[in-house]
């Protein structure tokens, strides 16, 4: 079945059947740093941007959500990156919750006024801060990285405006970027968590990009150096195909990776798709 005749429905059903065993994890790719992560029957949505442009112009999809906001269901977790339409959703999240009440919403500080004004209550509301990892569900560990979306920024109490998320779960250690560039304290933490994978921008940035108030990121060739730096058995690009101003080829990466380090496992994920993540330890449990 092709992306274009599979249904949002269709896709929803295929989240909610799946089930992995230990030492596994499953994927779908939504767009731009948008992705569902299950293990261990937990279903994680990160960076939900589920509606359409967000305005005219420069703003439009090149390809519309595989998921509509208005069919969402069966989530226990969202995850939000940082504060930017794309990442934070505003005609994507009130039908999340509304979809699943008791689903706690985990975002930067920046993020909070905002997510009020969504109507997203604050008994589901949880203030990411990489001072403070959590254990939720009796099964998942999640530790908040401060990011820097070009800058490192932190409020009056020093809670990140950016972040990234190491999940671990279902004997998976999974560290996705959100939006930054390389800086040594994140390799040195993302690093000491010993991600199984990672997923990270490869969008980069330039000066005529910063001139339209595009904030960028780590490109290609940093995503391909990091991963190779903190140790990550696979890689996985984002943030480079749904708008035509801000995009990359994923090409690129592959092929980079490939030259400069030809033993790293990556996977360019088509729009949609399901990827079964097999960690090195899937078939050493005792």
């Amino acid at each position: 079945m092709t992306e274009s005749s599979r249904t949002s429905a269709e896709l929803i059903r295929e989240i909610a059947r799946t089930e992995v065993p230990y030492g596994t994890l499953a994927l779908w790719y939504l767009g731009q740093e948008s992705v569902v992560v299950k293990g261990d029957g937990i279903t994680i949505y990160v960076d939900p941007y589920l509606s359409g442009d967000l305005d005219d112009g420069d703003w439009r999809r090149t390809f519309p959500a595989p998921i509509t906001p208005e069919e969402i269901q069966g989530v226990q977790l969202c995850l939000i990156t940082h504060e930017h339409d794309d990442h934070m959703d505003a005609r994507t999240l009130p039908w999340l919750h509304r979809s699943c009440p008791g689903a706690p919403i985990l975002a930067p500080a920046s993020c909070q006024p905002a997510l009020q004004e969504m109507g997203i209550p604050e008994s589901v509301r949880i203030t990411a801060d990489d001072r403070r990892p959590l254990e939720l569900f009796a099964k998942l560990r999640l530790t908040p990285i401060a990011a820097a979306h070009e800058q490192l920024e932190r409020d009056a109490d020093g809670c990140p405006r950016y972040v990234g998320y190491v999940l671990e779960l279902n004997g998976v250690t999974l560290y996705h970027a959100g939006d930054t560039v390389v800086f040594p304290e994140l390799m040195e933490q993302v690093s000491a968590l010993k991600p199984d994978i990672a997923l990270l921008p490869i969008n980069g940035r330039d000066y005529f990009r910063q001139q339209r108030g595009i904030v960028g990121n780590m490109d290609y060739r940093e995503a391909a150096h990091f991963a190779r730096e903190i140790g990550v058995d696979t890689v996985i690009p984002l943030h480079y195909d749904l708008f035509a101003v801000n995009a990359e080829k994923p090409g690129h990466f592959v092929d980079y990776v490939y030259e400069q380090f030809p033993e790293q496992k990556a996977h360019v994920m088509a729009r949609g798709e399901r990827f079964v993540y097999v960690s090195p330890r899937a078939f050493l449990r005792d």
